[in-house]
């Protein structure tokens, strides 16, 4: 049996231990607010051991990002798309989102909320990244919906219904948090229900 390098493991375990911490103080704080000097403190490691990994504080932005997109899939893509297509998997993947902010995965909501509002005006690779992620789901959102209006569930045009409803969640999002109220959830998911009857097809029916 080949024999595992020590400190390989315990790089990948300080690696990950550094990310975990810096996806959650980005959620808050936002990307700005990440250090190395801060994380090394919080973690109890050293400056120079945090540095080996990422080498600058841009490299250490990035990396967040795409940390937080494994997270953010893990809990709202993948579980989503155990659904057939069609209507009950754009259902779910609402409810997978809405459930993901509530349950506070990011202790400051939505990742991706918080840090592309940070960077949105702003140029250079982190933007970038950010923009991309965004495109990414909004076509994630169109492709389910669209697959829902090939079956003949929905009608409409996909990119309208998915801005429309991405606006519901993200909306959900930044007032439970601005006004610390929960209740914004059993709005945004009446919003969505309201929103996707609106486009239902007779023979079809939202799956709750």
């Amino acid at each position: 049996m080949e024999k595992v390098d020590g400190r390989l493991v315990r790089g990948d375990q300080t690696r990950r231990a550094v990310l975990r911490r810096a996806v959650d103080v980005a959620s808050v704080d936002g990307l700005e607010g990440l250090s190395i000097g801060r994380l090394a403190a919080e973690l109890g490691i050293s400056k120079s051991g945090v540095f080996a990994h990422f080498g600058s504080k841009e490299e250490l932005q990035l990396s967040t990002i795409r940390a937080a997109r494994r997270i953010y899939a893990d809990n709202v893509v993948i579980p989503a798309f155990e659904v057939e297509p069609g209507l009950g998997r754009v259902w779910a993947l609402g409810q997978y989102w809405l459930d993901y902010s509530q349950r506070r995965v990011f202790p400051g909501g939505c990742f991706f909320q918080k840090v592309s509002h940070e960077y949105s005006a702003r140029t250079g690779a982190v933007q970038e990244m950010l923009a991309a992620v965004h495109l990414e789901w909004m076509g994630l959102i169109e492709t389910t919906i669209a697959a829902a209006i090939e079956q003949g569930e929905l009608a409409g045009d996909p990119k309208q219904l998915a801005f429309d409803l991405n606006a519901y969640y993200e909306a959900a999002n930044l007032s439970s948090i601005l006004h610390n109220d929960e209740s914004t959830y059993v709005f945004a998911r009446e919003a969505v229900r309201i929103r996707l009857e609106s486009a239902v097809l007779p023979g079809a029916a939202i799956p709750w």
